[in-house]
């Protein structure tokens, strides 16, 4: 009868059922008021009749029969059978027959029956119940109210492996390390004080048994009252979701490798954001070394692997000294290292526990280690087209669990990932260099001293952004001791502005070499852009309508003996001119149209300059980036020169130090010039009425001051050079000739005319009278030439001041 009341809710429960005695005829002897509720018949109508006569509908009979028969032969039955209510209607019961001994008097059958549907209702509990602790897969714990554990079924004895009876009266958490047995308690305990449950609440499993290996379990947990509502203990649904978590934990890895990696085309950037993501998720130490040719933008050989550079390292914990061999420092491999191997053959390797002695084991290179602890170890390739590009080496010594093939799998995915990022940055960084190489011998190597002016510049190529900008500066040396301050910034990025910038510098170049005014250089650059950018459009370089070429210039000439200074400006920033006094101004300029408009005139304007005032050119990169007003940049730039330091040097660094970002986002072109005046007594000029007499006394003048001067061995070459330059102009010009001798880095002998009329060189014939003057003093002169002023020409020459040149 035990079985009969293990549950309340068991439909043949005493209480519950319908109770039936039969004695071995089957005939009824004994009926209880359940059984005449569920069939209407009173005990008085049935007890002394047959059951069969009372009970059975004729077409049920034979399955009855067959019961009976079965129950005789087992000494017991369970099972359904259709029983006849009292008012005709058939009756589906669920019955559970047992034999009674009666020792003389026989044998007896006991029969306790229910609806069928309850019977199965019951069934169904009853097998769900058996499942949890028999069959389910997720691990289920009853804890008692002292928190110890009444039961487990066999998903928590296959989690463990310590058999279901063990656990019994064991304490919450007894067999898990401190951290995690903390947890569990404390779980529990506020499960069981405040009867909330806690569901999928995730929790790090580690058995004391097996330290080494980290599970992961998903813990639902609820407490168990009676119907009284007293407390009976805590009930926990535990989940084995190692697997699952590595799964996602593996997915996000993948995922942070495809936001946080390759964020830069900088190859030590991609590098340290790989190790990055290593640690703590995979690792706890990482380190990323790359061959070094590829850190220089270089593609690597497939036969050398050749010199390696670390570039990323991390490790967990800030007590964790990290692995050797700071960032950017070369790494030395053993041929016997993992490392070494990797590199060459390009394979992964896994070497899930290391032995006790691999640190002095011959040929391991322990120095290699982030620390003795380490136990597990991962070395993968990055290799990317074919091409092993360096190696990153994965290491646990904090975490127990060693590596696993899954974990090989992983990190070959997560350098694959990383490796085509690094070879993009590296094809980058091969471009930016062929590039900066490209543009830096465009640019001026070095600014030749100057009488005019003192200069210093900077030049600070952009740190981000598609490609180099197209940016120029020049110092320019021209005739008569003056000197051309140019810069200017071509429309655009990359190769194609740098060759731009080429063509236009060099342009300036030579329209400088003619002498002409800023405003008829900008005119003549102007002309040039135009037809670069009619180049690019007949070939089909650019998309319709859309100007490539194009570009800003300010152009500036400085006159060391007036004290003037000339400058026009073609849509560029305009120049800050600082007084002796420190008094900081903009230059009032005509902006002019950028070049490459087309028609529109360009004007400069002549200012005078103190000796000693700072004229500060720039472009764009210097007053800011794109998105800033430029107004605000402008009167940053003012500040910083109102305060200039003693060396000129000091006040180009300060203004850059005030202005510039680390990085900025734009070329930045910075030209400061602090003017000088030559000393009057090394400048002389006579005006000569014409006449053929002029030249006569063109020689006596410069004979004369060169005594003056001690430049008596230049005397005979000058007087020759002045009286051939002056008669030309008595001959061809007409009018008064100007003589003017300056001494300065050479002699300079400057004849100045009313006439535009261009003087020629050519070599006179044998019967000619004339002609040959100019030969002459070509041949007698290091260099010389004409220039073209409003009022009319000045044809020039330069002596060296040690001799005549050879």
């Amino acid at each position: 009868m035990t079985e009969l009341s293990e549950s309340h809710d068991d439909p043949f429960a005493p209480h519950l059922a319908a109770l039936a005695v039969l004695d071995d005829r089957g005939v009824v002897v004994g009926w209880n008021r359940r059984a005449q509720e569920l069939l209407g018949h009173p005990d008085t109508a049935v007890i002394g009749r047959p059951a069969f006569e009372v009970l059975v509908d004729p077409p049920d009979l034979p399955a009855v029969t067959e019961a009976a028969a079965k129950c005789r032969r087992a000494g017991g039955w369970f099972g359904a059978l259709t029983l006849r209510h009292r008012d005709g209607q058939l009756v589906e019961l669920g019955l559970r027959a047992h034999e009674l001994s009666r020792g003389d008097r026989g044998r007896e059958w006991f029969l306790a029956g229910a609806l069928a549907d309850d019977v199965l209702e019951w069934q169904r509990d009853r097998a769900v119940l058996d499942g949890l602790y028999r069959q389910c897969p997720i691990g289920l714990v009853v804890h008692g109210p002292d928190q110890r554990i009444l039961r487990v079924n066999r998903a928590i004895e296959r989690f463990s492996g310590v058999p279901a009876a063990e656990f019994r009266g064991m304490s919450t958490g007894r067999m898990l390390l401190s951290d995690d047995a903390r947890k569990a308690v404390d779980r529990v305990r506020q499960v069981m004080q405040t009867g909330r449950p806690l569901v999928y609440s995730e929790q790090f499993v580690r058995l004391e048994q097996d330290p080494a290996r980290e599970r992961v379990a998903l813990v639902s947990s609820f407490r168990m009252e009676d119907p009284s509502g007293r407390v009976l203990g805590v009930a926990e649904m535990i989940e084995d979701i190692t697997e699952r978590h590595r799964a996602q934990r593996r997915l996000a890895l993948l995922d942070q490798v495809g936001s946080r990696i390759g964020t830069t085309l900088d190859v030590a950037e991609t590098a340290r954001e790989l190790a990055e993501v290593m640690v703590p998720h995979l690792a706890d130490h990482a380190s990323v070394d790359l061959l070094q040719a590829v850190t220089r933008g270089e593609e690597p050989t497939r036969a050398v692997a050749g010199p390696v550079v670390r570039l990323g390292t991390c490790s967990v914990g800030a007590q964790q000294s990290g692995p050797p061999h700071p960032e950017g420092h070369p790494v030395e491999f053993g041929p016997d290292t993992p490392q070494a191997g990797c590199l060459a053959e390009g394979r992964p390797v896994l070497e899930p526990v290391l032995p006790p002695d691999w640190v002095s084991a011959a040929g391991r290179q322990g120095a290699q280690a982030p620390d003795l602890g380490a136990h597990s170890l991962i070395v993968v390739p990055l290799a990317a087209r074919g091409l092993v590009l360096g190696v990153m080496t994965l290491w646990r010594s904090r975490r127990p669990d060693a590596f696993e093939t899954d974990d090989l799998t992983l990190a070959q995915e997560l350098a694959s990932r990383a490796a085509v990022a690094i070879d993009n940055a590296r094809r980058f960084t091969q471009q930016q260099q062929t590039a900066f190489t490209l543009q830096s011998s465009l640019l001026p190597r070095a600014v030749p001293d100057q009488p005019a002016v003192e200069v210093a510049l900077r030049y600070l190529p952009a740190s981000a952004g598609p490609g180099l900008g197209g940016d120029w500066f020049d110092v320019i040396p021209l005739s008569g001791a003056r000197v051309a301050l140019v810069v200017g910034d071509v429309v655009g990025r990359g190769i194609h502005a740098a060759a731009t910038m080429g063509r236009l510098r060099t342009a300036v170049h030579t329209l400088a070499s003619l002498d002409l005014e800023p405003d008829e250089v900008l005119s003549r650059l102007d002309d040039l852009v135009n037809l670069l950018a009619a180049e690019q459009e007949a070939v089909g370089e650019r998309p319709l309508g859309e100007q490539v070429v194009g570009a800003t210039c300010l152009y500036a000439v400085y006159d060391p003996v007036s004290g003037r200074c000339s400058v026009a400006r073609a849509g560029h920033p305009p120049p800050v001119v600082t007084a002796p006094d420190g008094q900081v101004a903009l230059l009032d300029l005509p902006a002019g149209p950028p070049l490459g408009l087309g028609g529109l005139p360009f004007e400069a304007r002549d200012i005078e300059l103190a000796e000693g005032s700072l004229l500060c050119l720039y472009t764009n990169g210097i007053i800011g980036e794109r998105h800033i007003d430029a107004d605000v940049g402008l009167t940053k730039l003012c500040a910083a020169l109102a305060r200039p330091a003693g060396a000129l040097e000091r006040t180009c660094q300060a203004v850059v130090d005030a202005l510039v970002p680390s990085r900025p986002s734009d070329d930045v072109v910075l030209l400061i010039a602090r003017t000088r005046m030559l000393p009057p007594d090394n400048v002389v000029s006579w005006r000569l009425p014409p006449g053929p007499a002029s030249a006569g006394r063109a020689r006596a003048l410069a004979s004369a001051k060169l005594s003056e001067w001690g430049l008596e061995h230049l005397a005979f070459t000058t007087e020759l050079i002045a009286s051939e330059l002056v008669t030309n102009v008595y001959r061809y010009a007409g009018g008064p000739a100007t003589l003017r001798l300056i001494r300065e880095q050479c002699l300079v002998c400057e004849v100045s005319d009313t006439s535009h009329t261009s003087p020629h060189l050519r070599r006179a014939r044998t019967t000619d009278e004339g002609g040959r003057g100019l030969f002459l003093v070509a041949q007698m002169t290091e260099r010389w030439g004409t220039r073209y002023t409003r009022e009319g020409k000045t044809v020039w020459t330069e002596q060296p001041l040690t001799g005549t040149p050879v």
